[in-house]
């Protein structure tokens, strides 16, 4: 008999910046690049609102920016 559960599994990923490039590498090891051009309110952003992010079921949020990345 197959065993389910109801709770979520929590998807890990890893945000760094470097050379005007957000990259979010997955759980699995797939790493995706993104141009901050794309988003004005990352690149005019402190290291402190960079670095209060969470993952959510879209993609990532910064919170204090009020700016999502879909992935």
């Amino acid at each position: 008999m197959p065993t389910f559960t109801s709770r979520k599994q929590e998807k890990k990923v890893k945000v760094t910046f470097s050379n005007g490039l957000l990259f979010v590498e997955k759980a699995d090891g797939k790493q995706q690049a993104f141009p901050l051009e794309w988003f004005p309110a990352l690149q005019n952003a402190t290291d402190e609102e960079l670095a209060d992010w969470e993952q959510t079921g879209n993609g990532i949020h910064f919170n204090k920016l009020n700016t999502d990345i879909p992935l």
